[in-house]
């Protein structure tokens, strides 16, 4: 199914104080899932960008934003119907969705609270990653169309993947001129951890222009988490300075890839947290990402304590663009922002855990611009 396929189901306008123009939330089929039901996308346009979002995971599934020429293009990677996303299989990449109910990597599926074991299911080597094998990503959303954008709900029962209490799950994205915001927020019952970050993966050049090595990047950060073999945070946040991971300066992500660097061989490139400077919890600048051929320039502005910078390092190819262009190594980055990797058995690093009568609140912001 195609973008220019779908048949709309419903439109409303809205404005945008200070953007200059409405924002147009619209609302279509997205295809079937494996039960039969039909999946939703929802298109968020103004002026300046327009955002494709499924029920589907939460997920981003498009986001057309001008280059320097003009042109649009679309800068993160996925599918034109939901059964891409549905028919990855086991070897998931977990493009553009909302990742959960724990994102990135507990040690050993395993953690304690209040002296209680709980056990996630393994599902990357002896680490749970992103919620394990059936995690937020691959649940059905309730959707609420909102001004200027869609909120997305998720009730979590207790016991879900192993983890404890009844937890409620708000992502809401809205547009506003160049800059897409999403806001988290969540809700317990029981003591639980959370940890829900975006998992889109970005090429400012466009999903079908070849690799990200040539973009230069800029992270926020003076410190990164060092990661063991199984990608686990190991010795505590290490200074940038003298390494690959020193990003304070913009530096073209592929001029160091290939350094002699253990962290970047256990990894296969860039695959670990930064500790972005600044308070946990305010709002603060996490990275920038230029594309010099295109002149897109991403923005993002975060209250999380960190940012996974992803290289798109375990991409194979096995899956393609609408155009059939393989989804290759490094044809896509991802900026995490979240708490740190394995927090729940880390008590030095920000905590995770979210008890009952508290709500988490997080938000980021993803800013497209051009240089000219």
């Amino acid at each position: 199914m195609r973008w220019n396929g779908v048949i709309l189901l419903s439109m409303m306008m809205l404005g945008v104080e200070g953007a200059g123009a409405a924002v147009t939330v619209t609302k279509a089929d997205f295809g079937k899932l494996k039960d039969g039901k039909t999946a939703e996308v929802y298109t968020l346009k103004d002026a300046d960008l327009e955002v494709k979002l499924t029920n589907y995971g939460a997920r981003i599934v498009a986001i057309m934003a001008k280059g320097r020429d003009g042109k649009v293009a679309d800068v993160v990677l996925g599918y034109p119907s939901v059964e891409g996303y549905v028919n990855e299989g086991s070897a998931k990449t977990y493009f553009g969705a909302i990742v959960g109910r724990y994102g990135n990597r507990i040690a050993g599926g395993t953690f304690k609270i209040d002296g209680h074991e709980y056990h996630i299911p393994k599902n990357d080597g002896n680490n749970a990653l992103h919620g394990g094998a059936h995690g937020f990503d691959e649940q059905v959303w309730t959707a609420k169309q909102i001004a200027d954008g869609v909120e997305f709900t998720l009730l979590s029962k207790d016991g879900d993947a192993g983890f404890p209490g009844n937890l409620t799950a708000h992502v809401r994205y809205t547009l506003v001129g160049s800059a897409l915001h999403i806001n988290y927020s969540a809700t317990t019952d029981k003591p639980t951890v959370v940890n829900l970050t975006n998992h889109s993966y970005f090429n400012l050049g466009g999903q079908d222009s070849g690799t990200i090595l040539n973009d230069v990047l800029m992270i926020n950060a003076d410190k990164y988490t060092p990661v063991n073999k199984d990608l686990i945070p190991v010795g505590g946040p290490q200074p940038v300075a003298g390494t690959p991971f020193d990003f304070r300066k913009p530096t073209p992500i592929g001029q160091r890839i290939h350094d002699n660097n253990e962290q970047l061989k256990i990894a296969g490139g860039y695959d670990h947290n930064w500790v972005l400077n600044g308070p946990n919890g305010t709002m603060k600048l996490a990275a920038k990402v230029t594309d010099p051929k295109s002149g897109r320039v991403l923005t993002v502005t975060t209250t999380q304590p960190g940012v996974q910078f992803y290289s798109g390092n375990f991409l194979t190819g096995a899956y393609k663009s609408a155009k059939g262009t393989p989804f290759a190594k490094n044809t896509g980055m991802c900026l995490e922002t979240q708490h740190y990797p394995d927090s729940p058995n880390q008590p030095n690093f920000p905590s995770t855990e979210l008890k009952p009568g508290q709500t988490m609140h997080s938000e980021t912001v993803f800013t497209f611009s051009v240089e000219k």
